[in-house]
């Protein structure tokens, strides 16, 4: 029987096993919600991981969108609703990821073995042109890198690639010492796709490192917002060791689901936790969180507190009979403060809600009412 050759350079710990460094590339989880959403200037986060940020006088949305690529279901979509034709000089928009920065040892930044690193996604768009990828290399000293990529055709999916070698630029910003990203739960790297960008942001250098916390983009970069026609798509997207652009590494959703979780986790759909009285007008409970986070996370929740009954979108507590409802809290105690994974639930009610201290009363949730926990980079 005869032997083939593999080729050698898809024998590598890169290729066989975990070699994309973004979770939820193929933008299939999307806990927050599916339906378009209007961006805000201090970020908003629907499709899990990514970031929309829209900080000019027009306005935009995001959604999870089903138009993709051969091989992908899902993509991010972004679409203009009020448009803005002159960008101001410290206005922008873009998309933002973050990579968790103990993620990222491998890549030896700070050091003369820092590795090449590619980028690789899928994207389209209405507007054709000039638009910019740019990478912050985080921690205690920030440097920035841009890169320029083409959208050739209108309504087309292209792949684009991005390679980015650690000395761009003739630099030595990332082989020194101060290019070091600590190996720490904080950010390590950001990942943005600029959509428009004012001459604040916009006087960076093509394909080069540099120390100037203004350098996003280039002059050349187009203004996606000046038109209400404008959408945005992306999906497949995926940064790994070398200088290939490989296969994208699909994962099941369970797995990337899974990964989501250390960042954000939201519930719904659960009926009833017991809680414990203590005076006659608080009640407490444990709630512990299906997967670690990154840190203690924030927490809070959307719906309505009731008084008479659990509804759509509404909680309540129930003793003998549901009882007058004042506040919910979710935040971690002295004892749990550090613990990423323990919550800690109190309610307050009016003065002698409860009939005595210490005894079990219930708290109620419908499908629609949500508690949130966010530890987002």
């Amino acid at each position: 029987m005869a032997l083939t050759k593999v080729d050698q350079t898809m024998v590598s710990d890169q290729v066989f096993g975990r070699r994309n460094l973004v979770i939820n590339g193929a933008m299939t989880v999307a806990q927050r919600g599916t339906s378009a959403t209007a961006l805000t200037s201090g970020g908003l986060f629907l499709i899990d991981r990514f970031e929309g940020i829209e900080s000019t006088n027009g306005a935009a949305t995001v959604e999870q969108s089903s138009d993709t690529p051969a091989g992908f279901a899902k993509s991010l979509k972004l679409a203009v609703t009020t448009a803005d034709t002159d960008m101001g000089g410290g206005q922008y928009s873009r998309l933002k990821y973050v990579i968790e920065a103990q993620d990222l040892q491998r890549l030896n930044y700070g050091t003369s073995d820092a590795e090449t690193i590619t980028l690789s996604f899928w994207v389209k768009s209405s507007k054709t042109g000039t638009y910019c990828f740019s990478l912050v290399k985080e921690d205690s000293t920030q440097y920035f890198y841009v890169k320029e990529y083409t959208i050739s055709s209108a309504n087309t999916w292209e792949k684009k690639k991005i390679t980015i070698t650690p000395t761009a630029g003739s630099t030595t910003l990332i082989t020194n010492s101060a290019g070091a990203i600590a190996d720490d739960n904080g950010a390590g790297l950001q990942l943005g796709w600029f959509l428009s960008a004012g001459t604040t942001y916009n006087g960076a250098t093509n394909d080069a490192w540099s120390s100037n916390s203004n350098h996003f983009a280039t002059s050349n970069q187009v203004n996606w917002m000046d038109s209400t026609s404008n959408d945005f798509y992306l999906t497949g997207v995926q940064l790994e060791i070398g200088d290939n652009a490989t296969p994208f590494e699909h994962l099941t959703f369970d797995e990337q689901s899974s990964l989501c979780k250390r960042y954000y986790q939201q519930y719904s759909g659960f009926h009833a936790m017991a809680m414990w009285t203590y005076g006659r007008n608080n009640g407490s409970c444990q709630f512990v969180l299906e997967k670690e986070m990154r840190s203690q996370p924030s927490s809070s929740y959307s719906g309505s507190l009731s008084d008479t009954g659990v509804s759509s979108g509404t909680a309540g507590v129930y003793e003998a009979d549901w009882v007058a409802f004042s506040s919910l809290t979710l935040s971690p105690t002295s004892h749990e403060s550090g613990n990423s994974k323990m919550i800690r639930l109190d309610t307050l009610h009016p003065a002698n809600t409860f009939a005595s201290n210490n005894v079990a009363v219930g708290i109620y949730f419908s499908d629609t009412f949500y508690l949130k926990f966010d530890a987002e980079l």
